[in-house]
Parts: C-alpha cells; structure tokens; sequence
C-alpha cells in the first residue's frame, strides 16, 4: 500500500510559506489505518516497549492503538499546564522563544523501554525534548516512531537514536 496517497498536501496552512500534511486521509481510510498501525508495530515490536509515549496531539493517535496492539502502556507527553497532578518539565529552545513538555510524575520509572511516536518528524525540535524528557525519568529510548519524515529539514539528527516513518517527503 502507497499510505502517501492518503496523505494531503495543504499549502500555506497554518500560515503562507509553510506545507500543511494532512494525514486524516489515513484515519479515514479503514485500509490505509491498518495497514499504518500493523506496519509500525513491527517497526516497534523488536524493541519491546514497556510503554510508548505519544506526543501532543497527533502522536496520541498513532500511540494509543499501537499500544494496545503491542501489549504495552501509553503515556501521555503534553504541553505545560495540560495534565493533572505532579509532572515533570522539560523546556526548550524554538526559533522564537521556548516551549515545555511535560509526563504525568510516575509513569515512567528507571530502566522502562519507551518509543515515542508522533506523526511527522519536521525540524526534530518537539521530538527530541520528548526524548530528552523520558530519559530524564529514567527511561531507555531506543527509538521513535511516525507516519512520515520531512527529509529537507534534518529533524533526525537532533534524536540522537533511529527514527522509523512509513513514508519520506
């Protein structure tokens, strides 16, 4: 299966210059979600996860089925102010100003194997302090996981570990 033909290329959204993929072609299309969900799996499956950590918000998409079909525990990365209870932060640099992420306290512990997974690697930037965040619980990530990777903007070498994507633009 092409899953790129259930993939829309929306220009100049969410604002002029910048390319837009829609992936709700993907999660419309009962063939196309399978075969996403079924395909990273065995991408993950050898890693065997004891959780995998979707990334606000589109990551949360992908992440929660693909846990419930390996087996594992989902955990939610979300951006500050968005969980309840006692949580750990990360923040980081964007190109203009910083952004925080942040787990529920307790979620991860010490030596637990966790992939993130989120739907596009862009720049690298949110991926990454996802990735830094769960190694600061302790957590081993040996690898992260998405639909697609926007290959021009050289997000993978900011992840520091592989990065698997069903499709490369």
């Amino acid at each position: 299966m092409n899953i790129r033909d259930y993939v829309a290329e929306v220009a100049n959204f969410p604002k002029r210059g910048v390319t837009f993929y829609d992936i709700s072609g993907i999660l419309a299309h009962a063939q196309a979600w399978a075969y996403t969900i079924d395909t990273l799996a065995e991408a993950i499956a050898p890693h065997r996860p004891q959780f995998l950590a979707g990334i606000e918000s589109r990551g949360f998409l992908l992440a929660a089925p693909l846990a419930y079909k390996l087996g594992c525990g989902f955990l939610l990365i979300r951006k500050h102010g968005r969980l309840p209870g006692r949580t750990i932060s990360y923040t980081y640099s964007l190109e203009y100003g910083t952004d925080t992420l942040e787990i529920q306290s307790g979620r991860v512990t010490a030596g637990d194997t966790v992939v993130a997974v989120d739907d596009i690697l862009a720049t690298g930037g949110t991926l990454s302090a996802s990735i830094k965040l769960l190694r600061q619980c302790g957590a081993h990530v040996p690898m992260a996981a998405g639909i697609m990777e926007l290959l021009d903007l050289g997000g993978r070498e900011k992840l520091g570990l592989p990065f698997h994507a069903l499709m490369v633009v």
